[in-house]
C-alpha cells in the first residue's frame, strides 16, 4: 500500500525541486546520483521508512521551517527524498523573539527536525526591528538568518513552505494595494537560493500529510490575530470570497500568479533590452533620454524609471507606484516642474530633454 495521498504529492512536489537542483549543482549541468549507502531504518522517523545517507560532501540544501504545518510537511518530504538523489539535507528554525517560550519551541523545533535524520539543524534567534511594520521587519530579520545560515553552511537552496494558499493571499494583497503586475504575480517559484516547491499544494494537504505520518506541528497564533493583514485575508476574505464566489477561488488566485508572472517576466526582458538604449553613454551621471523614454509603452517606461531610482539608492520597499507614476509625469507630462524628491533620499530632475536620479546628500 502505498503513502497518503497528501503525503505522496508533497513527496512528489519536493522531488521535482531537488531533482532540479541536483541537476544544476553538478559540474556541466549534469547529475549522476551517487549509489546510496544501504537504506537504514530510523527510529524517529515519523515516515515509518527506510531512508538512504548522502555522502557527507554531498550538496546541502536547507529547510526553514517554523514548525507549523506546511514547513514541517515540507521537512518530512525533504528528509525522505534528498538522500535519494545524492543531496544532503538539513534545516533552521527561526526564533523571532516575539511570544513568549518562544526560544523553548524553537529548540523543541529543532529537536524533532534532527530525528527526521536532518543534518544540519539550528535555531538561530533574531532581533526584530519596527522599520515597516510588524510583519515586515519580522520578515526581513528571518530571510537575514536564512541567508546568514546557508551562507555559511555552504547550502546550494533554502526550501521555504509556501502553499497554494499563501500564493492566493500574496495576490489580494498586491491588488488591495494597487501595486501592478508584479506584485499580482505572487511569489515565485525559485528565486536566487530561494525555492518554494509547494506552490501547487494546498494548505490542508500539508495538514493531512502530517497527520497520516504522526508529525507533531505547531499552530503559530500570530497565523489567526487579526492584527495582521495577512492573518484577516486568510481568516476572512477569502472564506467570504469562497462563500459567495464558489470554490475554487485559492486555485484561481493562484492561476493569476502564474499568468502574471510570465507578463511580468516578459516586460521585465524588454525593459532590459530597451535600458541601455534610453541611457546617454557620454553622460557619467547615466542619464535617460525623455524623448525615447516617451516613446516606451507605459509598462516598459515604468520599468525603467522604477529602476534607476532604486539604482539611484531609493528602497525597492518603499518606492511605490504612485512614485513612479509621479517620475513619469516628468517625461510624459513635463510642464517644467521641479525634482521629486523619492524615498531613500533620490532626487529626479528633468533638465535639457534628460532625466536625472541623484542621491541628496545631508549638506547638499
Amino acid at each position: 500500500m502505498g503513502p497518503h495521498p497528501a503525503v505522496a504529492a508533497i513527496r512528489l512536489a519536493v522531488r521535482r525541486t531537488l531533482a532540479d537542483l541536483a541537476a544544476h549543482a553538478a559540474p556541466g549541468g549534469t547529475f549522476a546520483a551517487p549509489p546510496p549507502t544501504p537504506p537504514r531504518q530510523v527510529s524517529a522517523d515519523p515516515t515509518r521508512l527506510p531512508r538512504a545517507q548522502a555522502p557527507a560532501d554531498a550538496p546541502l540544501v536547507l529547510v526553514a521551517c517554523s514548525g507549523g504545518a506546511d514547513s514541517m510537511a515540507l521537512a518530512v518530504a525533504t528528509a525522505f527524498e534528498a538522500p535519494k538523489l545524492g543531496l544532503r539535507a538539513g534545516a533552521v528554525t527561526v526564533d523571532h523573539g516575539l511570544q513568549p517560550g518562544s526560544t523553548t519551541r524553537a529548540q523543541e523545533v529543532a529537536d524533532r527536525l534532527r530525528g527526521l535524520g536532518l543534518d544540519p539543524v539550528e535555531a538561530a534567534a533574531v532581533a526584530v526591528g519596527r522599520l515597516g511594520g510588524p510583519e515586515n521587519a519580522a520578515r526581513t530579520a528571518r530571510y537575514a538568518a536564512l541567508d546568514e545560515a546557508a551562507a555559511r553552511h555552504d547550502a546550494i537552496a533554502v526550501l521555504l513552505g509556501h502553499t497554494r494558499d499563501d500564493q492566493a493571499e500574496t495576490v489580494l494583497l498586491g491588488l488591495a494595494r494597487g501595486s501592478g503586475a508584479r506584485s499580482l504575480a505572487g511569489m515565485p517559484a525559485a528565486a536566487g537560493r530561494y525555492r518554494r516547491p509547494l506552490l501547487e499544494v494546498d494548505r490542508a494537504a500539508t495538514r493531512q500529510a502530517c497527520a497520516a505520518q504522526g508529525v507533531t506541528v505547531w499552530d503559530d497564533p500570530h497565523n489567526t490575530d487579526p492584527a495582521f493583514t495577512r492573518s484577516r485575508v486568510r481568516r476572512e476574505v477569502l472564506p467570504v470570497l469562497e462563500k459567495h464566489l464558489g470554490g475554487g477561488v485559492v486555485e484561481a488566485l493562484a492561476r493569476t500568479a502564474r499568468l502574471f508572472r510570465d507578463d511580468a517576466d516578459a516586460l521585465d526582458a524588454w525593459a532590459d533590452r530597451v535600458e541601455r538604449e534610453v541611457r546617454d553613454p557620454d553622460d557619467p551621471e547615466g542619464a535617460l533620454d525623455t524623448g525615447r523614454l516617451a516613446a516606451l509603452p507605459p509598462a516598459v517606461r515604468r520599468r525603467v524609471l522604477r529602476r534607476a531610482a532604486v539604482l539611484a539608492g531609493s528602497p525597492p520597499g518603499d518606492l511605490f507606484a504612485r512614485h513612479v507614476e509621479a517620475i513619469e509625469q516628468l517625461v510624459t507630462g513635463w510642464r517644467g516642474q521641479g525634482p521629486l524628491h523619492l524615498p531613500g533620499g533620490v532626487e529626479a530632475r528633468r533638465r535639457c530633454g534628460r532625466l536625472f536620479f541623484r542621491t541628496q546628500t545631508p549638506n547638499a
